[in-house]
């Protein structure tokens, strides 16, 4: 990192002088107009002499003849963007993209610190992304380039018809990750379900959404797709989320006792938060034939991180304790 970071400030220290040049060009010009300033009777000869030779023309006259002159001689590309332009664009996109980064990365220190306030402070990730970049555009448009109004609209209009045919996956899965923001139905850090894959939010970007699975595969899902489907949020929001342990047992078990096991099971674990019940549910089911119970240990993990640490402790007790009840073989 510092490396690269090093041989940017090299480069803009080689690329500067140039910069440089460019603007001492456009010095002169104002110079030039200063000179016209102090002395108005020289300027006004011109523009008196300017006047009457235009003033024998007809308007569509002056209008074709200023319409062929553009297309003989189209003006340079330099005229309308100068290098200097370029190079301070580039400059301060390039300081902006690290300063960005620097802040996202800072903000992921802090919350990776604390599990309470850990879903609230990576929640300002993205928004620090975008308005960050937002920021970044407005002060090289109208910092850098400062095109006049009409040529803000001409090109907005053009370049929003071009890239509307060109890339409407783009522009929905933009859409649909600016909508996340603003609707908020999850966020960094959260655990939600959409379609087939279920894991924590790891960013949520303006083109997909990366989840981290429980198998430590990271899935991008894009936003369109996220806007168009429903979402199951876990936690929404806190660092508590419920989780449910399955165990299946014989009919014949006595529930009274499974019970009692099972909410003590729950209740001594290190990973449960004991601000929310604790409940055990009996379910009646057929499996191969025979009737069972599906119990569900349902308890609240005091970190989203520890669902599946809690629900195999969960298991693990259970099952050893009725074994050596003798209420299973």
């Amino acid at each position: 990192m510092m490396k690269r970071l090093l041989i940017l400030v090299w480069l803009l220290c080689l690329m500067a002088p140039v910069a440089h040049a460019q603007d001492t060009t456009r010095l002169d010009s104002a110079f030039m107009q200063l000179d016209s300033a102090i002395y108005p009777d020289e300027a006004k000869k011109d523009t008196i002499a300017e006047n009457k030779s235009d003033s024998t023309k007809t308007p569509t006259q002056t209008v074709k003849e200023k319409t062929k002159q553009l297309v003989d001689n189209p003006p340079d590309i330099s005229e309308l963007i100068s290098f200097s332009e370029i190079f301070w664009a580039v400059v301060i996109m390039v300081v902006g993209y690290f300063v960005i980064k620097f802040t996202s990365r800072i903000l992921e220190l802090f919350a990776e610190k604390s599990t309470q306030y850990r879903i609230t402070i990576k929640s300002l990730i993205p928004v620090v992304k975008i308005a960050g970049w937002v920021i970044i555009l407005i002060i090289i448009i109208m910092g850098v380039f400062q095109p006049p109004a009409a040529t803000i609209l001409a090109f907005s209009a053009s370049i929003g018809v071009a890239v509307g045919f060109a890339s409407q996956d783009i522009l929905k899965n933009i859409f649909g990750g600016i909508m996340i923001l603003f609707d908020r139905p999850f966020n960094s850090g959260d655990k939600i379900e959409v379609g087939e894959h279920y894991g924590e939010v790891v960013e949520i970007g303006l083109r997909s959404t990366r989840i981290l699975t429980p198998d430590d595969s990271l899935v991008s899902i894009p936003n369109s797709e996220i806007m168009n489907k429903a979402v199951s949020n876990a936690n929404t929001g806190e660092p508590n989320c419920q989780v449910v342990a399955e165990i299946y047992l014989p009919i014949h078990v006595d529930t009274v006792k499974v019970r009692e096991i099972a909410t003590q099971s729950a209740q001594v674990s290190k990973y449960v938060y004991m601000n929310k019940p604790i409940a055990v549910i009996f379910i009646n089911e057929i499996k191969h034939e025979k009737p069972i119970f599906r119990v569900r240990l349902k308890a609240y993990v005091l970190d989203i991180r520890d669902e599946f640490k809690f629900k195999s402790e969960m298991t693990e007790i259970v099952i050893k304790k009725l074994v050596e009840e003798g209420m299973i073989g």
